[in-house]
């Protein structure tokens, strides 16, 4: 038995076959989802840039934040003290 669907036709071993032309229906419809914009507007571009801004703030306070600065700093002295080899 066979269960014909617009685009396909799945058979009774659980196989799905394209039906004439839906190949060229499907490729269509992937095209048309997935066109969009050529690029980011303008308040795309702002609200990207603060998220950037904000993103490196954190970073920044984290980095400099004084368990990562000791860490740094105590791994440094160990690599330093153990020497090389």
């Amino acid at each position: 038995m066979t269960v014909r669907t617009e685009c396909a036709v799945r058979t009774t071993d659980g196989g799905l076959h394209l039906v004439a032309g839906a190949r060229r229906r499907v490729r269509r419809r992937w095209r048309a989802l997935f066109r969009g914009d050529g690029g980011m507007s303008t308040a795309e571009y702002a609200i990207g840039t603060i998220a950037a801004a904000a993103f490196a703030g954190v970073l920044y306070a984290v980095v400099t934040g004084a368990s990562v600065t000791d860490g740094l700093t105590s791994l440094i002295e160990r690599a330093l003290q153990d020497g090389v080899g």
